[in-house]
C-alpha cells in the first residue's frame, strides 16, 4: 500500500500546544472627552471685571462664528494678571495645539492651543522671548496656521533626475501623483489622500518622499483617540498627517492635499455645542 500523500494531523482536546495564547494589537485608549474647567471660587471671580468682559465678547463672537461667520478674534492684551488667570482657567486646555516655528533671522513664534470649547483658541505671539500679541481666536482653525503654510511654498523644485537611491521604487510614482493634484486643488474640493500605510513603501520612500516635499514651520498635534501629527510640506495645500495610537505605534502614514486637515478643524457641530457650554460657564462665573 502507497503512503497516504496528504499528511495527517490530529485534531481536537490535547492536540494544541498548552502554551500558545492569541496576541491581539493594543487598542487606542485614553479617548478625549469634554471636561468642564476647573473655577476659583465665587468671591474670588466677581471682581474680574476685565475677564468677564473678554469672555461676553468670546461668547458673542462665537455666536457670529456660528452664524456662519469668519473667524473673530477677541484682543487680550492689557488685561491684568489675575483677570488673564481667570479666563485661562474658564478657556482650559484641549486635545489640539499647534506652533508656527520662527523661520529665518525672524525669532517671531506662534503657539496655538485650543480651549475646552472646541473651536475656541488662544493665539499667542511671541518675539525674541517676549510676548507681542495674545488673543482668542473663534473658528474651525486659527487663521495664522494656513497664513504660515502659504508663506512655506518654494518656486517649482525639479523632478528627480539619474538614477534612484538604494530601496527607493514607488516613491517617484506618488510623487508624480501629489503633484498632479495639489496643481488642480481648489478650494472646496474634497481632500486627496495617499494612504503610504496601504501601499508597498519602503522607509527609504518614505524619506525620499519626505525630502522632496519639504518640510514647512506648522506643526500641529490633535489628541483625541490615540495622537495626530500634522505638519506642512514645501508644496501648495499638502501636509503630511501621522496617527499614532496609544503605544505610540504608528496606524496611519498618510499625505493629504487639502486646505488643511480636517482632523484638526473644529466642524460646526463642535462650534454650536461650545456656544452652549462656553454659555453654561459664563452664568455661572457672572453669577459669582
Amino acid at each position: 500500500m502507497k503512503d497516504f500523500p496528504i499528511p495527517v494531523r490530529s485534531i481536537g482536546p490535547g492536540s494544541q500546544a498548552e502554551d500558545e495564547t492569541l496576541e491581539y494589537m493594543p487598542m487606542p485608549q485614553g479617548m478625549e472627552t469634554f471636561r468642564a474647567p476647573l473655577l476659583p471660587e465665587p468671591e474670588q471671580m466677581a471682581a474680574r471685571h476685565q475677564a468677564h468682559e473678554a469672555l461676553r465678547d468670546t461668547l458673542a463672537q462665537l455666536g457670529v462664528v456660528c452664524q456662519g461667520g469668519g473667524n473673530r478674534v477677541v484682543d487680550l492684551t492689557g488685561l491684568a494678571e489675575a483677570d488673564l488667570t481667570l479666563v485661562n482657567q474658564v478657556l482650559g486646555e484641549g486635545e489640539v495645539s499647534a506652533v508656527v516655528q520662527p523661520s529665518g533671522d525672524e525669532q517671531r513664534e506662534v503657539r496655538v492651543q485650543e480651549a475646552v470649547f472646541a473651536g475656541v483658541w488662544r493665539v499667542v505671539t511671541t518675539a525674541n522671548g517676549r510676548v507681542v500679541s495674545d488673543i482668542i481666536e473663534l473658528g474651525h482653525i486659527p487663521e495664522v496656521l494656513k497664513q504660515a503654510a502659504r508663506e512655506d511654498v518654494v518656486a517649482e523644485v525639479p523632478r528627480w533626475q539619474g538614477g534612484l537611491p538604494p530601496n527607493v521604487q514607488n516613491a517617484p510614482a506618488l510623487l508624480a501623483e501629489i503633484e498632479d493634484h495639489w496643481r488642480i486643488w481648489r478650494h472646496g474640493q474634497p481632500a486627496h489622500v495617499v494612504n503610504l500605510t496601504l501601499l508597498p513603501v519602503s522607509m527609504e520612500d518614505i524619506g525620499f518622499l519626505d525630502h522632496h516635499l519639504g518640510t514647512g514651520r506648522v506643526l500641529i498635534l490633535s489628541r483625541g483617540y490615540g495622537n495626530c501629527r500634522i505638519t506642512n510640506t514645501c508644496r501648495p495645500n499638502t501636509w503630511r498627517v501621522v496617527y499614532y495610537n496609544s503605544q505610540d505605534l504608528v496606524i496611519l502614514n498618510a499625505v493629504e492635499v487639502s486646505e488643511l486637515p480636517e482632523v484638526a478643524q473644529a466642524a460646526i457641530e463642535d462650534l454650536q455645542d461650545s456656544h452652549e457650554r462656553l454659555q453654561e460657564v459664563l452664568a455661572w462665573v457672572e453669577q459669582g
